[in-house]
């Protein structure tokens, strides 16, 4: 599919505009040459408004292509600025829901890590100390239910880095149902992870009102039955 409808948009005003992204869309073009969804957006906002000459579309931040969920852009660029920046000072609260199939740990609690990027082999390596060129990684967790021997997971991350929640979680011992990148025995058919963009929390950059958009979960015969644990 590749396009996206009005049941799509979690939010849209003058300046943002909040999409429910699919598993296994790509954010911005790459060299697969697969349809993006900045196009797709703009695609959408040229048709909707009948722009002729399209539409602004502006990335303020991205998804794996195999994570699904809460994406924002902008539709101007005093939003793509100003949402930089509050992305920038970390004044942006991002919550994601993983289901993973080993227990972790604790009901709850912090996980710190070094992480190293491996650009050839496209993965992120955790350390639990500080690792010359590493990023400093922090993410908070918690359990929130058990569902048909799988374990769903709230996923706060402190720090923005690469695959930072599929590397830490299996770091932990609990890689994400799916994610054999990181892993997980099996991936899946589709291609996706079940890691969900759940929700961003912010101040509106012009309005200045305190907003928070969730996007509920994919309907793909697995994701919804864990609507019962939320």
């Amino acid at each position: 599919m590749n396009t996206i409808t009005d049941k799509d948009i979690l939010f849209e005003d003058n300046h943002l505009i909040a999409v429910n992204k699919r598993g296994g869309d790509i954010v911005q073009v790459d060299n697969t040459g697969d349809k993006s969804l900045e196009d797709m957006v703009n695609e959408y906002l040229t048709a909707k408004y009948n722009k002729p000459n399209g539409a602004f579309v502006g990335v303020i931040h991205r998804l794996d292509r195999p994570v699904s969920g809460m994406i924002l852009l902008a539709k101007t660029s005093k939003g793509l600025d100003r949402m930089n920046r509050l992305f920038h000072d970390r004044k942006v609260e991002k919550t994601y829901l993983a289901v993973v199939k080993e227990r972790p740990p604790h009901s709850s609690g912090k996980l710190t890590n070094w992480l190293l990027r491996d650009r050839k082999k496209m993965i992120t390596k955790a350390y639990n100390r500080e690792v010359k060129n590493g990023s400093y990684a922090e993410l908070d967790y918690e359990v929130i239910g058990q569902l048909e021997g799988y374990y769903l997971l709230k996923i706060t991350p402190l720090t923005g880095r690469t695959h930072q929640i599929r590397c830490q979680l299996a770091y932990m011992g609990c890689p994400i149902v799916g994610d054999n990148k990181y892993g997980y025995p099996r991936g899946s058919i589709r291609r996706t992870i079940c890691l969900h963009s759940r929700a961003l929390t912010f101040e509106h950059p012009v309005k200045e009102e305190n907003m928070c958009i969730e996007a509920p979960l994919p309907v793909d015969g697995f994701w919804e039955k864990f609507n019962t644990l939320l």
